[in-house]
């Protein structure tokens, strides 16, 4: 059942105390002489402190405001809730910016009402700014978010966080696609999304990924006025090959592109 937009709005002030928490949990270990494990099994896959702290603040409030919803986080084990609403959770979304002391991360929120997130903020607490959407609206800082139209691949700015993600043939599909854009630049993890949210970029095509990587994106490049699918236009809550446009389209032909329609 869809929730009413008070509680929605509930919510939403709610993801704004997890916002700040995880902040704090997190700035003291930015930039500063920290252990990274590494989760991976092919690939380097970093955890630092900074992610742990930030999720244990996270959950320690929503099981204390809301014990019936679920969790899923990146760093501990799923809860299971009996409310219909999951709370999913990315502490540090770019954890190898992270390390390497880019800004190029984010604390990924959203809240799924067991058909689609509703509401995704990403909060950069280094830089100060906090992406919030919807799927009605996407604000930065209360400021409203507008993607920008580009109806064609040939006059677009692609972005993917790192070839790493693809495997073979997917990595053969998107340098087809690539090859058509006007410009092509890796990295950016969850701040490419904003980017694109905010007009500045246009297409982002990504594989590889899991759903706290993608579901608080979602409501914000929705809200903004974007598209944001798997490859095959299906939803992109689970993650896997994830496609994301700011002007619906570019995504149409995008998605013709991905199927070897073209």
């Amino acid at each position: 059942m869809p929730l009413s937009n008070e509680k929605l709005q509930e919510y939403l002030t709610f993801a704004h105390q997890l916002a700040d928490a995880s902040g704090l949990a997190i700035q003291p270990w930015f930039r500063r002489p920290l252990s990274v494990e590494d989760k991976g099994e092919a690939l380097f896959d970093p955890v630092t402190e900074g992610d742990k702290a930030a999720e244990r603040a996270m959950r320690e409030l929503i099981q204390a405001r809301y014990p019936a919803d679920g969790i899923l986080g990146e760093e501990e084990e799923a809860v299971a809730g009996s409310s219909g609403l999951t709370w999913v959770l990315d502490p540090i979304d770019g954890t190898r910016a992270f390390i390497t002391g880019l800004p190029l991360w984010g604390t990924l929120i959203a809240l799924n009402d067991g058909q689609q997130p509703v509401l995704g903020i990403m909060n950069q607490p280094f830089t100060r700014e906090r992406y919030v959407g919807t799927r009605e609206q996407a604000w930065c800082n209360g400021a409203p978010l507008k993607t920008r139209r580009c109806a064609s691949l040939a006059e677009a700015t692609l972005m993917a966080t790192t070839p790493d993600m693809f495997d073979t043939a997917q990595r053969q599909t998107f340098d087809r696609v690539a090859r058509q854009a006007r410009l092509m630049r890796w990295g950016g993890d969850c701040y490419a999304y904003c980017m694109l949210a905010s007009g500045f970029v246009d297409v982002i095509i990504e594989a590889s990924l899991k759903p706290y990587d993608v579901q608080a994106l979602m409501p914000i490049i929705e809200g903004a006025g974007g598209v944001m699918t798997s490859w095959t236009g299906e939803t992109a809550q689970h993650g896997g090959p994830v496609v994301a446009c700011g002007d619906p389209a570019l995504h149409a032909e995008v998605i013709e592109w991905l199927s070897g329609q073209r």
